[in-house]
Order: C-alpha cells, then sequence, then structure tokens
C-alpha cells in the first residue's frame, strides 16, 4: 500500500510518499480501506518535533503520522463482534500513539471506532474524531457544562472551536464565541449566544463572572481568561501545561482548572459524536479538501493558523 512517511522531523519536505506493507491486524482490531483523512495542528507540531508527543514516537519506524480516519472496514479481528466487512467507520485511532493514519489501510482498535451515519461524507466523518472528541470530552470530561452555563470559547472558528461551539448548544451554554472578525457570521451560524472580534475587543475588559472558559491560545491569554471566570467556575486548557502565576491565580479563585487535557479513544465517546452528527445536531464545516498526494499543502495550510473548521484530505 501507499503511505506517507516521516522521514524525520522537520518541515514538510520531510513527508514523503512510500510503498510500504500492509497492516496485520490482532484479534481485537479490523483493518479499514481509508477513505479520508483529517489533519490537525498536533499533526503539524509532531512533524515539526514542537509536541512531546514527537518523543514517544521516536521508535516508530516508518514513522506514519495522522489519527483521524474514515473508510470502509475490509477485514475483521477475530474478537471483534461490533463491525463487519463492508461496514463504514470513522475514529481517531491510536492516539497518543502510533497511529499511522497517513496511508490508505490502517489497522485500528474497533473500540476506538464508530459506524460513520449515512448523512454524512467519509470526509465529514473524518472531520468529526479528534476535534469533536476534544470538545466533548473537555466539556463532559474534564469539566462539567451544565445547562445555562456562561461558556468563554477562544478560537471559535476552528477545529475544536466550531464543534465546541454546537456541543455546548446542545448541552444549553450559553455560548460566548471568541473569533477574528471574518469569522464573526460563521460562529454565530454555529450558534453562539453572543460573539467577540479578539483582534478589537479586549474580553477581559468587557467579560465577568464566566462559569467555563474553554482556553486554547496560552500565554497571557490563560491569565485573562482566568481572571473573567467566577469563583469556582472552569477552565480546561488545551495547550498543555500552567506557569506559577496561572496555578496561583486559579488556586486564589478556587477554580476546577484542568491544565492538562489530553483528548483519549473511547467507543462511547466516539458513538455520542456518530449519534449527534446522524441527528445533526453537529455539523463539522471543512475548509479545504485536498488529494492523497498534497499531504505538504495540508500541513502548510494548517500553519497558518486561519483554518476554518477542518482541513481534510480524499483518497482515492
Amino acid at each position: 500500500m501507499k503511505a506517507i512517511i516521516l522521514n524525520d522531523f522537520g518541515g514538510v519536505e520531510q513527508l514523503v510518499y512510500k510503498t510500504v506493507e500492509k497492516p496485520i491486524i490482532e484479534p481485537q482490531e479490523v483493518l479499514i480501506k481509508v477513505k479520508a483523512i483529517s489533519i490537525n495542528p498536533v499533526d503539524v507540531k509532531v512533524r515539526a518535533r514542537l509536541a512531546p508527543l514527537a518523543e514517544q514516537l521516536l521508535d516508530q519506524q516508518p514513522l506514519i503520522l495522522g489519527w483521524d480516519i474514515a473508510g470502509e472496514v475490509v477485514e475483521v479481528g477475530g474478537d471483534v463482534t461490533d463491525f463487519s466487512i463492508g461496514d463504514q467507520v470513522f475514529g481517531m485511532v491510536n492516539f497518543p500513539k502510533h497511529g499511522a493514519g497517513y496511508a490508505q489501510y490502517v489497522a485500528a482498535p474497533s473500540e476506538h471506532l464508530a459506524h460513520k451515519p449515512k448523512n454524512i461524507t467519509y470526509g465529514q466523518a473524518a472531520a468529526s474524531a479528534l476535534a469533536a472528541l476534544t470538545a466533548w470530552q473537555a466539556f463532559t470530561k474534564y469539566g462539567k457544562l451544565r445547562p445555562n452555563d456562561r461558556l468563554l470559547i477562544h478560537a471559535a472558528a476552528g477545529g475544536v472551536g466550531h464543534f465546541a461551539i454546537q456541543i455546548a448548544k446542545y448541552l444549553g451554554a450559553y455560548v460566548i464565541a471568541c473569533s477574528s472578525l471574518k469569522n464573526k457570521d460563521f460562529v454565530l451560524s454555529l450558534g453562539a449566544n453572543q460573539y467577540l472580534d479578539y483582534q478589537n475587543t479586549d474580553f477581559e475588559a468587557v467579560l465577568t463572572d464566566i462559569d467555563f472558559v474553554l482556553e486554547s491560545i496560552g500565554g497571557d491569554n490563560t491569565i485573562k481568561s482566568i481572571n473573567v471566570l467566577k469563583p469556582f467556575g472552569t477552565l480546561v486548557k488545551l495547550p498543555s501545561g500552567e506557569t506559577n502565576k496561572e496555578l496561583e491565580i486559579a488556586l486564589e479563585k478556587s477554580l476546577h482548572a484542568c491544565f492538562f487535557m489530553s483528548v483519549y479513544a473511547d467507543k462511547h465517546d466516539i458513538n455520542q459524536i456518530a449519534d449527534l452528527l446522524a441527528k445533526g445536531i453537529i455539523k463539522p464545516h471543512v475548509d479545504q479538501t485536498f488529494g492523497f498526494d498534497q499531504i505538504r499543502q495540508a500541513h502548510l495550510a494548517i500553519e497558518t493558523g486561519r483554518t476554518k473548521g477542518k482541513i481534510i484530505i480524499e483518497i482515492d
């Protein structure tokens, strides 16, 4: 099969196409003929060795990036009971371990997959794995978003952010979406109750008594987010890590602060995402679609930091 190999950590020139052996599945796995994959910021950061996850993958050879996939089951392991040959599936495979998603065939634990809803394409399904799971787990596992909570979402037009708006509305929250002015109509169309232009408005000056912040920027933005939270409020920070100052202020306000969120594969959660997709409660926005031979262009598009929704790659 054809796969995209990371020769070495560095720039996009390190992503090369090679012919490798198809994976041999374990009893609890299925083999998927991949139809689409989704590119996430973590893919780019691992490629450039800017994420801790890169160090965990040093011994994987050949190293094949990618975790979000959608496709058709072509082989089924002996212990698998919930999928059959021909099933259309999607999921986030083996994150944060070696996902090997940039390939024509992927071996995936059945516990990491859900049936693809019939009302969405393979590309939309691939787009709805890691990003949607991150938003769902931020609100239901790492923090507890409650009905009528006043929620602030940073980078609301991005991959995680645009799912977060929709999931938060489903959970009954009042959503304040922070994005660039060009994405105002987009985030409001997703259901946000209130919009803030981060380039021209200091959110710290206009917001108080926020119940929950989904913080995805880092740096000074984290301190400002902590400052707008009410005592005993919730902060979930997607770029992991905290400074002494952040921790000190969070403790002073008795916040429920999660500084080390890491999305994880979970059978119940990916099936919950599938159900929300099937019912039209959440809808992925695909900003750009590339071919399998355009992986470098897809990575460069993510690196701009201006993606609205998701970037996907379709495989013939």
